[in-house]
């Protein structure tokens, strides 16, 4: 795993804000990682120790540092990597993440990303707790709890007590930035990175947008899981993902509903309730 010292983490800080740079973020978001990253390489003390003495509270407090970039230096800390840069750079595999758990092969990795569609190791350990994971074929509740009982270990969580759920936008405003992404990849508007998964020419195919509406921040992609690639939904489910300053980081994905009321809308997967409302 990487030593991250003050400078590895905040070189990480620094090429995240280039990258939100080139992909027209909103600036104030990407001057945010610039000054974190200028507060990590002035601290005088590995950075390192104080998350190790005083966890998420104690990088919280460093100046320039909110509870978001904090959560970010963690999961570097934590976990060796920062799923957020790797997405951005187009190299996140989820598979791969899933894989560093004790217990979760190739096969099984696959599984969980296309039955769950989940990338990060906060919506695995959601997943383990809320009873979603131990339908995956192959898994089951005593798997899921061994699968639980991993991730408080690398999360330095205690395993009975659950990770907590994360706050979510309305389904208005994530219609509505899906509506912004659509439109601003048909008319061209979007800056594109080549994903390494499902993409061996190395082509720069996938539009990505950075948007914001009042304190949530928004990344959409469309979707580069195998299963959108088998049934041909490259250019229909959209991946949003979305954070405030103050929590971690979520996601959810907008399809073209094919049955039912809602045919031919778009739907939010797993608020479907709170669309036909929307709509109706």
């Amino acid at each position: 795993m990487q030593s991250w010292d003050n400078q590895a983490i905040s070189e990480k800080l620094l090429e995240l804000a280039d990258l939100l740079e080139q992909q027209n973020a909103n600036p104030f978001r990407v001057n945010a990682y610039r000054r974190a990253a200028r507060t990590v390489a002035g601290h005088e003390q590995p950075v390192a120790d104080l998350a190790e003495r005083e966890g998420i509270e104690g990088l919280d407090r460093l100046p320039g540092i909110g509870r978001s970039i904090a959560l970010a230096i963690q999961e570097m800390l934590r976990t060796g990597r920062w799923m957020q840069l790797e997405r951005l750079r187009g190299a996140l595999d989820p598979e791969q993440v899933f894989q560093s758990i004790p217990g979760i092969g190739p096969g099984l990795a696959r599984s969980i990303h296309e039955a769950l569609e989940i990338e990060t190791l906060h919506d695995l350990e959601l997943a383990a707790h809320d009873g979603r994971l131990e339908q995956v074929p192959g898994l089951g509740p005593r798997r899921a709890r061994m699968v639980a009982a991993a991730l408080a270990h690398m999360l330095q969580r205690r395993p009975a007590t659950p990770p907590a759920l994360t706050a979510e936008p309305e389904v208005d405003v994530i219609l509505d930035v899906d509506r912004e992404y659509r439109d601003k990849t048909a008319r061209g508007k979007l800056r594109k990175i080549a994903p390494r998964r499902f993409n061996p020419s190395g082509e720069a195919w996938l539009p990505i947008l950075h948007s914001q509406r009042g304190d949530w921040h928004f990344t959409a992609l469309f979707s580069n899981t195998a299963r959108a690639h088998d049934l041909g939904k490259t250019d229909d489910w959209v991946v949003l993902y979305f954070h405030t300053d103050h929590g971690p980081e979520a996601q959810r994905t907008v399809v073209t509903e094919t049955t039912g009321k809602l045919q031919g809308r778009r739907v939010v997967r797993g608020r479907e309730a709170e669309c036909a409302r929307y709509y109706g």
